[in-house]
């Protein structure tokens, strides 16, 4: 996307503070960030406008800033607030793509899944569109949105935007700014339940996303969820729906592989196709099939959106599998949990093959209920015979292990696969790093 100073101050209302220069990109991680980005100051529990030296020197091609907070040999852009000046700008550049390619807009919201999913539509929609687009990681509040339009080139065909909510109101201030035509909820669960009232907060909290398309537009639900029917009722536009059963787009798990990957058989308008899933569980079946699903609303046949499974993008901490040098096979999914999430994961660690399995896993935040959450997947771990490591954490119901402690027991006991898996807070890598250093 080309975006110049001069087209970001008219945009914005903001003061132009030096000669016009243009990016292609922007950024608002001053240590990532690259020569000819733009640069923009968010202001949170750091400000960004304290770095402007650093991206000056690292070569931007200019920044969007606080008022007043100009920094000489760097073209500014002085606005009251850069958040705000970031959506507007989102919202700019996302009609821009509408108006000038007829862009597909797809956002994706739910309480698991969502990166997964928007992995696998941006592979699906390869096999139709030569311009996809969608964030390399999970960038999906007021900044990842917005910095995710600005990010995609001037020829994108189809836009693929994830979209979190951590209370009310959210996803529909996102969908203000992306406007999406086809939305995707993957399911309803406990992730941030506390600041909602529950699973019935996050139905109606995600249902935003629903709500916000227009009649032209397309709602994808999971037919497998309880509350499929509420989620629907919220859109005013044509329903499509996956599942395994009484769902436009079925799927069937017909094999499974010594690493948990399952092949799959999807079914849509009397014809079927079998797909794989390039990450193991399945989940990632029934997130293959809400993309299958986006590519039948974008016009594919289904042979074609099947086609796509199996080459979607591969992100650290997201069901992958490692081996370290002793040959023992390490299952990360470290990038964060819900009960969701950690009970999926540990059916995948208990079909894949190995005798002794063990699951590390942290705490898991934002849960409604947190100590029946938890209790729920200790006794999941008992019923799959999975060995339980609770790290720094007694939520489980056993005594919590320092990071020493666990790699101490993983270290004296024979073991062949391995889960890790906790929400960020709970810092779970660190056990992958001291298992890959070993």
């Amino acid at each position: 996307m080309r975006i110049t100073a001069s087209d970001v101050a008219h945009i914005t209302g903001g003061r132009l503070v030096g000669a016009d220069s243009v990016a292609t990109s922007v950024s608002f991680d001053s240590r990532t960030l690259q020569a000819g980005q733009a640069f923009v100051a968010i202001v949170a529990e750091r400000d960004g406008n304290d770095f402007l030296p650093a991206v000056r020197d690292a070569g931007a091609a200019f920044a969007i800033v606080s008022n007043g907070r100009s920094v000489s040999g760097l073209t500014c852009v002085e606005v009251h607030d850069t958040t705000s000046a970031l959506a507007l700008l989102g919202r700019h550049y996302k009609t821009q793509l509408v108006e000038t390619h007829g862009s597909e807009i797809i956002g994706i919201t739910g309480s698991t899944g969502k990166t997964s999913t928007k992995n696998l539509v941006r592979a699906v929609l390869r096999e139709k569109y030569e311009h996809v687009h969608a964030a390399e990681h999970s960038l999906n509040n007021d900044i990842g949105v917005p910095i995710t339009i600005l990010s995609a080139p001037e020829n994108t065909e189809a836009l693929v935007l994830e979209m979190g909510m951590r209370g009310f109101h959210e996803i529909e201030r996102l969908c203000t700014i992306a406007e999406p035509t086809i939305g995707v909820i993957t399911n309803i669960g406990d992730a941030h339940g506390e600041r909602v009232g529950g699973a019935a907060g996050i139905a109606r909290a995600k249902g935003e996303l629903f709500q916000s398309l227009p009649e032209n537009g397309i709602a994808i639900v999971n037919a497998d969820s309880e509350w499929c029917a509420y989620l629907s009722s919220l859109a005013r536009c044509r329903i499509l729906t996956f599942g395994q059963s009484d769902a436009d787009v079925e799927w069937s798990v017909e094999g499974t592989d010594e690493f948990g990957v399952c092949t799959a058989r999807f079914s849509y308008g009397g014809e079927s196709a079998l797909a794989t899933p390039a990450h193991p569980g399945i989940h990632m079946v029934a997130n293959a099939a809400a993309a299958i699903a986006v590519g039948i609303a974008c016009g594919m046949n289904l042979e074609a959106a099947c086609r796509g499974v199996g080459r979607e993008a591969t992100e650290w901490g997201r069901m992958v599998w490692l081996v370290n040098d002793s040959g023992q096979r390490i299952l990360d999914d470290t990038y964060n949990a819900n009960e969701a999430s950690m009970c999926a994961a540990l059916q995948v660690l208990a079909s894949a093959g190995g005798e002794h399995k063990v699951a590390v896993l942290g705490q898991m935040s934002e849960v409604t209920n947190e100590k029946g959450a938890h209790l729920n997947v200790a006794a999941l771990a008992k019923e799959l015979r999975i060995q339980l490591l609770p790290l720094e954490t007694d939520l489980y119901g056993e005594s919590g292990l320092s990071l020493d402690q666990v790699m101490v027991h993983l270290k004296q006991q024979a073991w062949d696969s391995l889960l890790v898996k906790g929400s960020r807070a709970a810092e779970t890598e660190r056990v992958i790093l001291q298992l890959l250093k070993a």
